[in-house]
C-alpha cells in the first residue's frame, strides 16, 4: 500500500485519486484495478450507508490502494467509525474556519493529539493490532479540509494554521454556489477566490487539492502547474455515463 502519500504530497509530488458515488463493490474493484493512488467513498451526496462503506473500504484496502472517505459532515462519531473500518484519508466538507478544522483533527487522532475514543475494530485488527495501528496513525492518516465556501476562503489562514490539517481541497461547485452562481467557474470573483487560495496555500506550504469532475489532460496539467498535488479525477457514474455516450455516438449511423 502506498502509505507515503502524506509525505509525497507535502513534497509537492502529484497524487491522483478518484471518487465513488455508487455503493457497489464491483465498481470499487474495477476502479482499484486502474492506477489511482486512492479512491474516495462519498458519504455526503450518496445513499451509501456505514455498513456498505465498510465493505468498500475493505475492497480498496485489499487491492493495495488507499481508502479515503468524504464524510457527510464534520461529525465526530461518523469520522471515528469510518477510521475504525480502515479509512486512511478523511475528507471533511464545508470546513469554514479554524474551529471546524480543529474539530476534524480531534476526531481523527487519539489523545494527546486529538480526542478520538478507542475502538477495537477492523483497523485495529479486531483487537489484536491496536499498538501497531496507534503507531501508524500519525504516519498514515490524512485530514483533508474541503474549502468550498467564500467564508472558508476568507478564513483560510486560520484553517491552514491548524496542526493536523494535512491538505485542503477545493470544492468548485459549492464554492461557486456560495458566490451565487453554482457551476460558473469563469466569473472573476470565483477566479479571485481561487487565486487567494493558491497564493496563501503556497505561502504557508500547505498541499492543495482539487476535484476535477470532468477531467481532461489540459485541465489536469494546468492544476499541476499551479501547484496542486492532491487531485481527484472524475467519479464512477461520470466515467460510466461518458463511456456509454461515446460508444453510442460512435456506432450510430
Amino acid at each position: 500500500m502506498r502509505d507515503d502519500l502524506k509525505t509525497k504530497i507535502s513534497r509537492g509530488e502529484v497524487s491522483l485519486g478518484t471518487w465513488q458515488m455508487i455503493g457497489n463493490t464491483a465498481i470499487t474493484e474495477i476502479m482499484c484495478q486502474c492506477d489511482f493512488d486512492w479512491v474516495t467513498i462519498d458519504l455526503e451526496h450518496t445513499g451509501i450507508a456505514i455498513d456498505n462503506a465498510l465493505e468498500l473500504i475493505r475492497v480498496i484496502d485489499l487491492a493495495g490502494k488507499i481508502p479515503a472517505v468524504r464524510v457527510s459532515s464534520n461529525d465526530f462519531t461518523l469520522i471515528k467509525r469510518v477510521l475504525d473500518s480502515g479509512a486512511k484519508i478523511i475528507i471533511v466538507p464545508m470546513v469554514m474556519n479554524g474551529e471546524d478544522a480543529r474539530k476534524a483533527v480531534d476526531a481523527v487522532y487519539y489523545p494527546p493529539k486529538g480526542t478520538r475514543g478507542v475502538g477495537l475494530s477492523r483497523a485495529q485488527a479486531y483487537g489484536f493490532g491496536f499498538a501497531k495501528y496507534q503507531e501508524e496513525l500519525n504516519e498514515q492518516a490524512m485530514v483533508v479540509a474541503q474549502i468550498e465556501h467564500i467564508d472558508a476562503i476568507d478564513n483560510l489562514e486560520e484553517i491552514l494554521k491548524v496542526d493536523g490539517i494535512d491538505a485542503t481541497m477545493i470544492g468548485p461547485y459549492d464554492l461557486s454556489g456560495s458566490l451565487g452562481y453554482p457551476g460558473n467557474f469563469d466569473r472573476d470573483d470565483f477566479k479571485q477566490a481561487l487565486q487567494k487560495y493558491e497564493t496563501l496555500s503556497r505561502k504557508m506550504n500547505k498541499p492543495m487539492g482539487y476535484h476535477i469532475t470532468e477531467p481532461n489532460k489540459a485541465d489536469v496539467r494546468d492544476h499541476i502547474n499551479k501547484g496542486y498535488s492532491f487531485i481527484a479525477l472524475g467519479f464512477d457514474s461520470y466515467f460510466l455515463g461518458k463511456k456509454c455516450r461515446e460508444v453510442l455516438e460512435d456506432v450510430r449511423f
